[in-house]
């Protein structure tokens, strides 16, 4: 009983120094440094504490905490310093979760009141442009480390506001990695490698959080340092270190003091102008799937993308439904667009030990029969789980490579 009451006066104790050091804070107006605030917490703190006994690791904590909650992101904070952590599920502010490897657990923190965790999201949002309300609720965005943020108000929430954060890896993303954590093969690792280089237009698909934007920024990291790189998102994540001459693209959506709204497609027509030799859009979800195929079909060879879909096959008709919701284009028409845009499909699956593979990649061949015809290269043969439940298999080659010209072009050998 005694520690229970010992830990609602510390809360208590908390709760009033955090206003103290928040109207402080705010009455010397926004424009301080977060040195000066580290010091004027540090001062009120040690006023504040003088007759309660706090040890000094207690007295650094909860400085840090009300540090956090004035000026980064509260008690996610340390959540996303964690680089252990892939995902945050935020659902209302009482219920906080995280996926560290591969597998969900409640957070041992929470937010001290709704108020908190909406002055948490405005400051998410405002970072990057965006607004998010009662009468337009839904918003994607994004952190300073190019974490990927997607918020749900109520009233279409019904739970509260919540917040799902996608965190990247520190450092960008490299083929290499993929080989240490077993998502692809040192063989395909490298075919893959060698058909960047050499310019093959690739798309990459797969579900929910089967590691696509990952993928692609493997990807990515293969392009020559002295081309000319496009980027288009949604939410800028892609984080491509290895080429200098690179221009990212971002939408902006309406708000109440713009309505001018910029699209995915409005973005890709604008890149063609800017003189790319490459485009890379995140994903495309829409009509904007016929500029990204015409762009990969007029010049602008070796440009990626990804897409959400269960199966190669699948994102193929996907793209149809895209291309068709927009357009009166004959499907015969649409059909012959995406066999002579795309030369490589990726396709990524989440196992069931919550693991990422790539389980097929498949070459696009020509349109025939009706059909666009597609070739499988590799393709994930499951053997058996090991002790821990660990899916024990492997990327094979299945097939040739038979359009080879672009890399003849350029100089490369299988």
């Amino acid at each position: 009983m005694e520690a229970v009451k010992e830990s609602l006066n510390k809360q208590a104790l908390y709760q009033s120094i955090k206003k103290i050091c928040f109207d402080k804070i705010m009455s010397l107006g926004s424009n301080i440094s977060d040195q000066v605030v580290l010091k004027i917490i540090s001062e009120i703190v040690f006023e504040e504490t003088r007759k309660v006994y706090l040890t000094v690791v207690e007295r650094s904590s909860l400085e840090t905490i009300i540090f956090n909650a004035l000026r980064r992101l509260g008690p996610l904070q340390p959540i996303i310093e964690d680089e252990t952590v892939t995902e945050i599920m935020v659902n209302g502010k009482d219920n906080i979760y995280l996926e560290r490897n591969g597998r969900i657990e409640r957070a041992d923190v929470r937010f001290d009141s709704e108020d908190e965790l909406l002055t948490i999201i405005n400051k998410i949002v405002k970072e990057v442009g965006r607004e998010v309300n009662q009468s337009s609720p839904i918003v994607d965005a994004r952190l300073t480390d190019g974490s990927r943020v997607n918020i749900v108000l109520p009233p279409v929430s019904l739970t509260g506001p919540v917040i799902t954060i996608r965190k990247f890896p520190a450092k960008a993303m490299t083929l290499e990695q993929l080989l240490d954590w077993n998502a692809l093969s040192d063989e395909a690792a490298e075919f893959l490698h060698k058909l960047v280089i050499a310019k093959y237009n690739i798309f990459v698909v797969g579900g929910t959080g089967s590691g696509k934007t990952t993928f692609l920024n493997a990807l990515c990291n293969c392009i020559p340092r002295d081309e000319r790189i496009i980027t288009v998102e949604d939410s800028a994540e892609l984080r491509i270190v290895s080429v200098p001459n690179l221009i990212s693209l971002e939408t902006k959506n309406t708000t109440a003091s713009s309505n001018a709204e910029i699209t995915i497609r409005a973005l890709i027509k604008s890149s063609l102008r800017m003189r790319p030799d490459r485009i890379i859009v995140g994903e495309v979800r829409g009509p904007e799937a016929l500029d990204m195929l015409q762009a990969m079909n007029t010049g602008h060879d070796g440009s990626l993308s990804t897409g959400h879909a269960n199966s190669t096959q699948d994102m193929l008709s996907r793209l149809e439904t895209m291309i068709l919701s927009d357009s009166d284009f004959p499907l015969e028409s649409v059909r012959r667009q995406i066999a002579s845009s795309l030369d490589i499909m990726i396709f990524l699956g989440r196992l069931r030990d919550k693991s990422r593979k790539v389980l097929e990649i498949c070459e696009v061949l020509d349109y025939s029969n009706g059909i666009v015809q597609l070739s499988k290269l590799y393709e994930f043969f499951e053997h058996n789980e090991d002790h821990r439940g660990k899916v024990v298999g492997e990327l094979k080659k299945v097939g040739q490579l038979q359009q080879v010209t672009k890399l003849k072009k350029a100089g490369i050998v299988l």
